[in-house]
């Protein structure tokens, strides 16, 4: 789990190293893995119903020498968190990992919100 000094530390590099202003809306990406595809594609329709936009389910690169499969359930929202709101979102996560049967909600990342293009 991640834990709260973590936070405070990827707010303090985030502010000493980029121009992100985290007191506005950023994009923050959430993952989530397992075993069985299935049981991830599951649980993405319950993820977009609580406002998150799937962006990929794709395999893991294999980490252990017999090969086993993971795969990744990566799901972002354009929010704002405080170090302290970012901790109950992903508390909340991996509550929602556990009562799902998922090997693990991994973290997240983070960038800015890109605006919106209109093609001409």
């Amino acid at each position: 789990m991640i834990t709260r000094e973590q936070l405070v530390d990827l707010f303090d590099s985030i502010g000493e190293n980029t121009d992100w202003d985290l007191a506005g809306p950023m994009r923050w990406g959430y993952y989530f893995t397992d075993p069985d595809r299935q049981r991830l594609e599951r649980v993405a329709p319950l993820l977009e119903a609580d406002g998150y936009r799937v962006v990929a389910l794709f395999p893991a690169e294999p980490e252990t020498p017999d090969g086993a499969e993971s795969w990744w359930l990566h799901v972002e929202r354009d929010e704002r968190h405080s170090v302290d709101s970012l901790d109950a979102r992903n508390r909340a996560l991996h509550r929602f990992a556990e009562t799902h049967g998922l090997e693990a909600y991994d973290g997240m990342d983070v960038g800015p919100v890109e605006p919106a293009t209109h093609p001409d």
